[in-house]
């Protein structure tokens, strides 16, 4: 039915598409797209801030056939930020064994915090791999700590577009240029940690940092 919600992928399937964006030839390789922090907040089911307890390594399923592995990290939820329609409170999280299918190694049995987004599937169960936002806490910029509770989440309907080349050329009212890359030669520069893409009252989008201007290199870059 049009306007019917999805619904979750199964891991098994999820594994299958990591598998597929594996490259050819680079068996050992995970290769995910660029996206900005914000970008992945509104694309995630689930985000929470949280402590990891324990680590296990478990069956991918229960098909005896089913050679797969997936690591099952046991979690202390801090706070949700996203996905309270879909979980309660998160005790597990799980991700592929198999580092060629982009599974995450996270520090297990310390006092660091990790930012987890990621998917809730159809079991119920909460999937995570290097293709999600997963930053340690105290990594993070103070923007980006507020921004989970209001800013990236109102802003969802912005386009945010990374930029790899100059000039870079605004294609649509509401669409915000990534230029971290170009700029710093790293993905989470200082774009990505201080400011957020937001949508005005006519539709359109712009970098916002509280009451502090957008840098001149931001504003140079999209001159053609």
């Amino acid at each position: 039915m049009p306007g019917s919600p999805r619904p979750a992928p199964s891991w098994a399937l999820l594994l299958r598409l990591l598998a597929l964006l594996r490259p050819p030839g680079l068996g050992e390789a995970c290769s995910c797209a660029p996206a900005h922090p914000q970008q992945h907040i509104c694309h995630s089911a689930l985000v929470i801030r949280a402590k990891i307890s324990s680590e296990k390594v478990v069956p991918a399923s229960a098909d005896p056939a089913d050679t797969e592995k997936m690591l099952r990290y046991e979690i202390k939820q801090i706070k949700m930020f996203k996905g309270f329609e879909k979980v309660k409170d998160v005790q597990y999280i799980y991700t592929p064994f198999d580092s060629s299918l982009c599974g995450v190694k996270l520090e297990a049995n310390s006092q660091k915090q990790y930012l987890l987004t990621g998917q809730v599937l159809s079991d119920g169960k909460v999937f995570i791999h290097l293709c999600n936002y997963i930053e340690p806490w105290e990594d993070l910029s103070l923007v980006q700590r507020e921004s989970l509770n209001h800013h990236y989440h109102l802003n969802c309907g912005c386009q945010i577009t990374t930029c790899y080349t100059v000039p870079c050329i605004i294609s649509a009212p509401n669409e915000c240029l990534w230029t971290d890359w170009l700029l710093e030669r790293k993905l989470y520069g200082y774009q990505a940690q201080h400011y957020v893409c937001m949508k005005h009252v006519d539709g359109t989008c712009s970098w916002y940092r509280g009451h502090l201007p957008l840098r001149k290199e931001f504003l140079d870059i999209i001159q053609p």
